[in-house]
């Protein structure tokens, strides 16, 4: 068994390799806490909980670090206007964040740090840099890196240094050296949050976060480093070049962290969808309208490099697939009732090898739609079936059990799924899932008294709103049509 992954680092497809064999120290950028997360965040960690799973279910020991990034420029203008403590106002939002995440049913990470609680790791590893002529104070009660002390600093971006200006959410001053250095430690200003340094009172720049925290948890070199696509540059750019100069051998970019990962955008009309664009949909507003499951199966249905267009019509068609899926989950699991699984596995591993392969979610998508169509047919032909087949549906229902365990789908009961999913389009198309009840009742009733025209009418009156209805042995039902 070998995974191999897309290594921004090296630009090319690459085995995964570990400082500790069996063993995996991940961490995945997280996010800055100043709003409910959109969209575009439920991609990102869906992704990294994708990659986690699939690493343990390989069986290695995964140690996954996301931070909470709560001290930053966007969080204390919005603490500013509202009239708030910005440390407040962002462990708020991260609450928020953990509860959409849960939602999503994405795993808890093993260690969730937070900036506010690391500022004097921080301010030790800006001292180790200052020391080590990598960072300098000009005595405005700044601190900035050095960027041309580091030889492989475009590397990973693979630009040209002298096309730049100064690092993102770091404004050009005077006291530079270099137009391209940025900040490490920012003085205070009236308003913000502050803390003592050598320097002054201030707070700690953005890059220097992300390294203290990654190696206050998991130390140096990590094996994995993840994030969105628009981080490769400044943000993990200048987080190499610092945890290196800190704590590496100065000079190459694997002493920090071994790989890098980096996915794809959510676009709305081709435009990355992003908060500060104002094109984005809260994750809280998705969930209301789409169950959570229908979210992540939309998510996993792009490979994780591609940029992913999100609108309501893939929406609605993600859900009409999950239906499917559960529709014959639960058809499977009555027809294979109290029957031991044959023997097998093979779509388990075929799915596994899709995942080795650069964690190719969209390639398991196809492994199981194959699968699912060879247990409709299975289960369609007629007559009472043999006990080879229903011990190879059994099968069938427990391998997709062990992949949906991977892909963070299935984990809920068929008939469970099939009613949360339907009353929540009902509820989107505005059918009231309580009056369909009664007109069902009132068809039963006429069915009961002979009166079939009443109860053919009620059934045409509801198709006509959408609402099928399903007679059978165990009563009627009804779905979406």
């Amino acid at each position: 068994m070998a995974i191999a992954l897309h290594d921004t680092l090296r630009g090319e497809k690459t085995p995964l390799t570990t400082t500790e064999p069996g063993k995996v120290r991940f961490y995945a950028c997280g996010p800055t806490v100043y709003d409910l997360s959109h969209v575009g965040h439920a991609r990102s960690y869906v992704v990294w909980d994708l990659v986690v799973r699939h690493l343990r279910a390989r069986g290695l020991a995964v140690s996954y670090v996301r931070n909470f990034t709560d001290v930053d420029d966007k969080i204390i203008k919005r603490a500013n206007e509202r009239g708030e403590d910005p440390v407040v106002l962002a462990d708020r939002f991260a609450r928020a964040f953990d509860e959409d995440m849960d939602a999503l049913g994405c795993l808890r990470p093993d260690a969730a740090p937070r900036v506010s609680d690391h500022v004097p790791q921080i301010v030790e590893m800006i001292g180790t840099l200052v020391a080590k002529g990598f960072a300098y104070a000009p005595g405005n009660g700044d601190v900035y890196y050095a960027v041309r002390k580091f030889p492989e600093y475009m590397r990973l971006s693979r630009r040209n240094l002298d096309d730049l200006l100064a690092g993102a959410r770091v404004d050009p001053g005077e006291a530079k050296h270099d137009p391209a250095d940025f900040a490490l430690w920012k003085a205070a200003k009236p308003g913000e949050p502050a803390w003592e340094s050598p320097w002054g009172k201030g707070r700690p720049g953005w890059h220097i976060e992300c390294s203290a925290m990654t190696l206050a948890h998991l130390g140096a070199p990590i094996d994995l480093h993840g994030g969105g696509k628009d981080l490769v540059f400044p943000h993990h750019t200048n987080e190499i070049a610092q945890s290196v100069a800190a704590v590496g051998d100065g000079q190459h970019a694997e002493t920090f962290a071994r790989h890098w990962m980096h996915h794809g955008f959510v676009e709305i009309d081709n435009e990355k969808m992003s908060k500060s664009l104002g094109n984005f949909f809260t994750i809280r507003e998705v969930l209301g309208k789409y169950d959570a499951e229908v979210m992540r199966l939309f998510l996993l249905g792009t490979h994780y490099r591609n940029p992913i267009n999100y609108s309501d019509v893939v929406l609605s068609e993600a859900e009409r697939r999950l239906v499917y899926f559960h529709e014959t989950l639960e058809r499977a699991d009555r027809l294979a009732e109290g029957v031991v699984p044959a023997a097998g596995g093979e779509v388990v591993e075929s799915a596994r090898r899709a995942l080795d392969d650069d964690f190719n979610a969209p390639q398991v998508l196809a492994v199981l739609a194959e699968a699912f169509g060879a247990a409709n047919a299975l289960a369609d032909r007629k007559g009472k079936k043999s006990p080879q087949e229903r011990a190879a549906l059994a099968a069938f229902a427990r391998d997709m059990r062990e992949i949906g365990a991977t892909l963070g789908l299935f984990s809920r009961a068929p008939a469970q799924a099939l009613l949360a999913l339907r009353d929540r389009a009902a509820a989107r198309l505005g059918i009231d899932s309580a009056e369909v009840e009664a007109r069902l009742r009132e068809r039963t009733e006429a069915r009961k008294a002979k009166d079939w025209g009443k109860g053919d009418a009620i059934r045409d009156a509801l198709l006509a709103r959408g609402v099928a209805i399903m007679d059978g042995p165990q009563g009627t039902s009804w779905k979406i049509a």
